[in-house]
């Protein structure tokens, strides 16, 4: 599984998901479990109304590879990224993705797996 940060306005459910950087880079940016809470610090820091799309890459009907952040990560992390419009079937789950106190983190509904 991968997941897509979003805002709970800009995800309806039932329908196909498209993010703006589809339109600007080409594809739409996901992390996995190991490594939302990058992007989400980076990018997000106080940010309220996020969600993650648990997504099934098999579902997706279009590529989906594994490339260098965009912008780089100061570490070195690869992220998945999907070419194209996530269609419905291929959300499994959507999880809220509040911040804690030092930050975002995984959140318990994934940890357990």
């Amino acid at each position: 599984m991968i997941l897509h940060i979003t805002t709970r306005a800009e995800y309806r459910a039932g329908e196909p998901y498209r993010a703006p950087s589809l339109e600007s880079e080409g594809f739409l940016h996901c992390s996995d479990f190991g490594t939302v809470h990058l992007p989400a610090n980076r990018l997000f820091a106080g940010r309220t109304d996020l969600v993650l799309l648990e997504i099934d890459p098999a579902r997706v009907g279009v590529p989906v590879r594994w490339e260098p952040g965009v912008p780089p990560d100061p570490q070195g992390a690869w992220f998945p990224h999907v070419y194209g419009v996530i269609p419905p079937a291929a959300v499994v789950a959507v999880h809220d993705f509040p911040p804690g106190d030092g930050g975002f983190v995984l959140p318990e509904s994934l940890r357990e797996r």
